[in-house]
């Protein structure tokens, strides 16, 4: 193959990323250390928080934000069944039940309507909604906090997918991670996100009792009281070691510099891919963005009628392997997950089902070039016979 192969996603790290972890390295923190504070300081300006609070991974996030917010047997959270898995898990880990909601099939997110619709199938109290603002593009947060604000719940963020990205409201505009409309917004730094750290998580919050007890939540549930003596502390409940190392602080800080850069670039590429992609309709439409949308995409994911076509997915994403180009599916829908089976019975989603059966991510990345996606283009055109 003599074109490099293009995965759906992939880190961009540079040469000042590689300095910034060695000088942590050299430095006399491992694990937690100074970077920590600073990362988490400048990321919380960066989303327009009070409070930002580092973890391991954007799943420990979302687990952190139940345990913080008290969530546990006998009560229930909302989530969208297109989602990842860890979205739904996260009730599970405090033993709180999952109600799933359907999605737009044409946006994959959770929408009013579909919330509405789950909180009436709900059981039992309802202590949280969990939108997930899939691909980078944000669900309906204003009317979405009503709906939970009215069933006494709290909104928190599945902000994994989309760090960077806003969207106009008429209640006014709002930036994901601002809390204007949520307790807390949950993200992560794996490879494939729009910063990388390796693997992390940020909780971002307006409270300041939350952001303590996500604190809590992330080291052992230990606190050291002041005047104490040097070794002691003191445990009023078990916690996690959620912590995210100095040296994974300092990559995520000069990552962070770049997120104006980062998020620009992404947004150039969706509109090469929106001008490519439209001869292909209506057989091959881009996922919708919403009304007021100003998304940072995290996945180009496009709608497909593969069975309009007579062609198969898995041997389209062959096809396309076989052309140096990677692809993905995002997501399985959870409801229909063995585990979640088995606990709920046999749930009809018809939008989720819908979105799953179109759904392809394709290469999306800042390091990729105009000529890139159009070799993405012109090899998703040949492998659907177009």
């Amino acid at each position: 193959m003599s074109e490099p192969f293009l995965p759906y996603g992939r880190q961009t790290i540079e040469e000042d990323d590689i300095a910034a972890v060695a000088d942590a390295l050299r430095d006399d923190f491992l694990t937690t250390g100074p970077r920590v504070e600073a990362f988490e300081t400048a990321f919380a300006e960066a989303v327009g928080a009070q409070h930002a609070v580092a973890c391991i991974n954007g799943t420990a996030a979302l687990h952190m934000a139940m345990l913080a917010l008290g969530i546990g047997p006998g009560e229930a959270c909302v989530a969208p069944s297109v989602t990842f898995l860890a979205t739904a898990n996260c009730a599970r880990y405090v033993g709180a039940e999952v109600v799933f909601a359907d999605v737009d099939p044409a946006t994959g997110l959770m929408t009013p309507q579909t919330l509405a619709e789950a909180l009436a199938r709900a059981d039992r109290p309802v202590r949280a909604v969990l939108p997930v603002h899939l691909r980078g593009e944000v669900c309906d947060l204003p009317e979405i906090a009503a709906l939970a604000r009215d069933a006494g719940a709290v909104v928190v963020e599945d902000a994994c997918h989309a760090l960077g990205s806003e969207r106009r409201f008429a209640a006014g505009d709002g930036r994901v991670g601002d809390g204007r409309w949520s307790a807390a917004a949950a993200f992560s730094f794996h490879p494939v996100k729009t910063i990388a750290t390796g693997e992390g998580g940020m909780v971002a919050t307006n409270d300041p009792d939350l952001a303590r007890r996500l604190r809590l939540a992330r080291s052992h549930g230990m606190v050291r009281p002041a005047g104490a003596a040097p070794w002691w502390y003191e445990m009023a409940e078990p916690g996690f070691n959620y912590r995210l190392p100095d040296i994974l602080c300092a990559l995520g800080l000069s990552q962070l510099r770049k997120l104006p850069r980062f998020a620009a670039g992404r947004r150039a590429l969706a509109e090469r891919y929106l001008a490519s992609l439209a001869p292909l309709a209506p057989h091959v439409r881009p996922a919708a963005s919403p009304e007021g949308s100003a998304a940072v995409l995290h996945l180009m994911t496009v709608l497909i009628d593969f069975e309009g076509l007579g062609r198969a997915r898995d041997e389209v994403v062959e096809a396309l392997r076989r052309r140096g180009i990677g692809s993905q599916v995002h997501y399985i829908p959870v409801h229909t997950q063995p585990y979640y089976r088995e606990r709920y019975g046999e749930i009809r989603l018809p939008g989720a089902e819908a979105w799953y059966a179109r759904a392809l991510s394709l290469p999306l990345y800042p390091a990729m070039t105009d000529g890139d996606v159009d070799r993405v283009v012109e090899a998703l055109t040949e492998a659907l016979g177009l």
